[in-house]
């Protein structure tokens, strides 16, 4: 692994929730926005 020494820094119990936090609000901030700025995705999810 070539990051592994992160770890020596940041416990895992505390880095990777963190990690894994991070990477899902991104997600859902790059959804709602394609969600309120765009014409097809609203479209998309209502199956159009």
């Amino acid at each position: 692994m070539n990051q592994g020494r992160i770890w020596c820094v940041v416990k895992p119990t505390v880095g990777l929730p963190l990690f894994l936090g991070g990477v899902a609000l991104i997600s859902l901030l790059v959804h709602f926005s394609l969600l309120f700025n765009t014409s097809w995705f609203p479209a998309f999810f209502q199956g159009g």
